[in-house]
């Protein structure tokens, strides 16, 4: 038979759009066609397995005329994925392989010069979308990949590391086998899944000596998922609270690892050790805007996607251009960010938590007591100006964090741990979704009226504090959910006056905060 037919799998954003491998070889001048809106690395396939089914011992067609196609041919598709499938379809052409046993199974691999099969980007993507489509059909991968897409519930997924691992599995009835690899290496198996044996251990909060107000702060964001701004002297331990915050933040759930994971494979960062830990991501404050949400062509997720169910850390936060730091606001709003590009739309997920450090001047040392400030009012209030006020709206929690003296350093006994923290954190957040159904950040419109629960001291003292700092609707609200978070980490039922009083603190750490 010269036709045969090859399943595998685009990447488009977090879509593993289904491509369908068109083999046909002919009579004519020998050749090697590729088409289907392939990228340059898809075009470069056709060195890559000619010289792997030759070096495999396998015998590649030199005098047909061979043609590949990648359909739909309207979907763009890149990198190596596709060498697995093409040379299982030229196999299959011309008769070295069966094309009835390759249906049910989606193959995808990059194919080195000796047959070798080298992982993949997005393996946990493939198989996620053919769960959560109910497509029952075996992911058949290079071992690597095969370790990470097996994490997907009820997957099955095979594992490979040659050329010829694959091939023995689909070969006529009655042919020779092929010519055997190095001995002593694993063929083809599949993979299960041992993401409960991987524990990771985060930095423990009881290493910061000090900072009460702060670490306070830090329980408050994480029992209620809000977002933090730490503003303090160069050294007092923004970034020390800020690496780790991960370990306040309860376990994840299957479905949130697997979000998380998937997205971290598309970007080529995910390692099953990294099972169920939640990212920290922490980009310099020279990352370009595209590096911060995405971008691209095709799309790729940017830092803000790969730290989905995470941690976002933007350290020196002024210092980052305005152009990257205003884009952060829809995603902080929506927990979602779109790439639009003029051929293809792509929707990542984005819902972090923000934790930004920044210091109050230029000096750094405005309002110190350990040493003096020579920054003018005017270069003070340029270098605050750099956060826009609709920013500033959207971060629930302005701090700040004061340096700590010589003495307290040395001689102040370590601070509670976070396992302690992390319990009433947990508790607290396992309240509101109790009562609400999500963490009380992602309150949205009537949800605020209805769980917000005011009492009526409470209700005049937030009216009063909203009318005097001149809050906008926005500010009025994320103060009403912090108050709300609070409540819940005191166990009482309605928000009080007390409650209300300690949220309206947390937005005063800027004199530019709304």
């Amino acid at each position: 038979m010269s036709l045969s037919l090859v399943q595998s799998r685009a990447l488009l954003g977090l879509e593993a759009a289904s491509v369908t491998v068109e083999v046909h070889l002919a009579n004519g001048l020998p050749s090697f066609t590729l088409v289907g809106l392939a990228d340059v690395e898809v075009k470069e396939a056709r060195e890559r397995v000619r010289s792997a089914i030759q070096n495999a011992g396998l015998e590649f067609p030199n005098n047909k005329k061979i043609v590949v196609n990648l359909a739909p041919a309207d979907l763009p598709k890149d990198s190596g994925r596709f060498d697995l499938p093409i040379a299982l379809g030229i196999l299959a052409a011309s008769g070295q392989v069966d094309p009835a046993k390759l249906a049910g199974h989606e193959f995808a691999g990059e194919l080195s010069l000796s047959g070798h099969l080298r992982p993949v980007r997005g393996a946990l993507a493939m198989a996620l979308a053919l769960h959560s489509r109910g497509i029952a059909t075996r992911l058949v991968l290079p071992a690597e990949s095969a370790q990470e897409a097996a994490l997907v519930p009820g997957s099955e997924v095979y594992g490979a590391r040659h050329l010829l691992d694959v091939a023995r599995r689909f070969l006529p009835a009655g042919a020779d086998e092929p010519l055997p690899i190095e001995p002593g290496e694993d063929s083809w198996v599949r993979v299960v899944a041992e993401a409960g044996a991987h524990i990771h251990g985060y930095p423990d909060l009881s290493d910061v000596k000090g900072q009460a107000g702060a670490k306070r702060a830090l329980e408050i964001a994480a029992a209620g998922g809000h977002s933090l701004l730490m503003v303090g002297p160069p050294g007092s331990g923004k970034s020390m609270l800020a690496q780790r915050f991960a370990g306040l933040l309860p376990a994840m759930s299957v479905n949130e690892a697997l979000e998380s994971a998937a997205v971290s494979s598309l970007g080529g960062r995910f390692t099953v050790d990294r099972w169920g830990v939640r990212p920290t991501c922490s980009p310099h404050h020279s990352a370009s805007a595209v590096a911060l949400v995405g971008g691209g062509s095709p799309p790729r997720p940017g830092e803000i996607s790969l730290a989905h169910h995470g941690i976002l850390f933007l350290d020196e936060f002024p210092e980052f251009q305005r152009a990257a730091l205003e884009a952060l606001r829809e995603p902080l709003e929506t927990g979602t960010i779109t790439i639009a590009r003029a051929a293809r739309r792509s929707e990542f997920p984005a819902r972090f938590q923000l934790i930004a450090a920044m210091n109050p001047c230029p000096c750094g040392f405005s309002g110190s007591p350990l040493k003096a400030c020579r920054c003018t009012p005017d270069q003070i209030s340029r270098y605050q100006g750099k956060l826009s006020g609709p920013l500033l709206d959207r971060i629930d929690l302005h701090i700040e964090v004061p340096a700590v003296s010589a003495q307290e350093l040395l001689t102040a006994p370590q601070g509670e741990a976070s396992a302690g923290i992390r319990d009433r954190a947990a508790t607290a957040r396992e309240l509101a979704v109790a009562r609400q159904g999500v963490p009380n950040q992602a309150l949205r419109g009537a949800q605020i009226d209805v769980h917000a629960g005011l009492d009526d001291a409470g209700m005049r003292f937030m009216q009063t504090a909203a009318t005097k700092l001149g809050w906008s609707a926005r500010s009025t609200h994320r103060a009403l959910k912090v108050a709300r978070t609070i409540a819940d980490l005191a166990g009482a039922a309605n928000v009080q006056a007390a409650h209300v009083a300690e949220a309206v603190q947390y937005r005063r750490a800027l004199s530019g905060a709304g």
